[in-house]
């Protein structure tokens, strides 16, 4: 993200003087897929990369936005109940609507952004989007929200404003981010855990398969109510609180696909404890083979995988790579990898090779570098 880039396009379209500049990260999840909407616990960390924003009170009841790697306009007043019918500024406009439902006296702003977070690769860049203008207009118009206050806001605005019942991870740690630490979440009490994340002999690396998925109406909100299902069908609040012997005894009385989603999840909340302890004594490899483990699950019982992927994490497990996964809530988007230094080169330089030999694209190496939190930035 070039600053001076943002500044220029502001300049260019709004004039006057110059805005404040904030900035909100992606996010990597090392473990823990789909549990956060199971009440379970998540290990995210926040990325370098993000979405970063100009924005300027402008007076008016109007909201004037330029998305710059969309080359896409939008102005809507942020009194009508309706909003803008594009969906991504949707994300923008549920952000203010709550804010405002929260007591925070939002007026009309100008603002450009752009971002660095791949879209539709399963880094959040929807998460990131919405806590750039949370933690903006939080500041800008005097609110005195926290940073889990502006993340469920964020939650809620995709929930509402444009019809993805995710859970609370990605807009969690695009506000909690530390560089530097993993966080293990618990996301049912919200109490969450920084551990440090500096091994010594390994890295980890994104491989972005290219293939877009779209979350919006798609079968991501069909797992969720699998699982709710078989949670309602146990008489308990979430999956979070299913065992083995639990899960078992209902075989029987929920279809096989709710079955085989909930043993996933059921699983998954075992393998983050797994990783959690794993971590503790720096057990790399153990965090490894959890990651292949999980991968596993998310193929051949949540089924939110696909061939490209499915490709890239053998292609993995083939050059000796420690762990490799899906990332994100599936249907393409980007493989996780923990790679030991050593093969690292070989793996990102031979991978893509293979990649666009099997299915004519390139794919993208994504370098890991765990980053900050949503801030205010200085201005130019």
């Amino acid at each position: 993200m070039d600053r001076n880039i943002i500044h220029q396009q502001f300049l260019n379209r709004f004039g006057g003087a110059e805005g404040s500049f904030y900035m909100a990260p992606g996010r990597i999840n090392l473990i823990g897929e789909h549990t956060d909407y199971n009440g379970g616990f998540v290990f995210p960390g926040a990325v370098s990369q993000g979405i970063m924003a100009e924005v300027r009170p402008n007076g008016t009841r109007w909201v004037r936005a330029y998305a710059i790697d969309l080359k896409h306009y939008c102005e809507f007043d942020i009194d009508d109940d309706q909003g803008p019918e594009s969906v991504h500024f949707r994300y923008i406009y549920g952000v203010v609507r709550l804010l405002m439902a929260n007591g925070v006296k939002v007026e009309g702003f100008d603002a450009v952004y752009a971002g660095d977070v791949p879209i539709a690769a399963g880094m959040s860049s929807s998460a990131a989007l919405e806590c750039c203008f949370g933690m903006a207009l939080n500041d800008l118009f005097q609110g005195n929200l926290d940073r889990m206050q502006l993340a469920l806001i964020g939650q809620a605005a995709e929930h509402n404003f444009v019809g993805v019942k995710c859970g609370i991870m990605d807009q969690f740690i695009s506000m909690h981010g530390r560089a530097g630490s993993l966080v293990c979440l618990d996301c049912r009490s919200g109490e969450f855990e920084y551990l440090p994340w500096r091994p010594k002999d390994y890295r980890l690396v994104l491989i972005n398969s290219c293939v877009k998925h779209e979350l919006v109406g798609s079968p991501y909100n069909d797992r969720r109510n699998s699982c709710e299902r078989v949670a309602q069908t146990l008489g308990i609040e979430s999956l979070r609180d299913c065992n083995w012997d639990m899960l078992n005894k209902v075989k029987e009385k929920v279809s096989e696909e709710d079955y085989m989603r909930a043993r996933y999840v059921v699983g998954e909340v075992d393998r983050v404890m797994e990783v959690k302890a794993a971590l503790q004594r720096d057990d790399y490899e153990t965090v490894g083979q959890q990651m292949y483990l999980t991968h596993e699950g998310l193929s051949k019982d949540y089924e939110v995988s696909c061939e490209e992927i499915d490709f890239l994490v053998d292609e993995a497990r083939r050059h000796g790579v420690t762990g490799s996964r899906i990332m994100g809530g599936g249907f393409g988007g980007c493989t996780i990898n923990l790679v030991r230094n050593e093969i690292y080169d070989s793996f990102v330089t031979e991978v893509p090779l293979a990649f666009k030999e099997k299915f004519g694209v390139e794919c993208q190496v994504i370098p890991v570098v765990i980053g900050d939190g949503a801030k205010k930035l200085f201005k130019i």
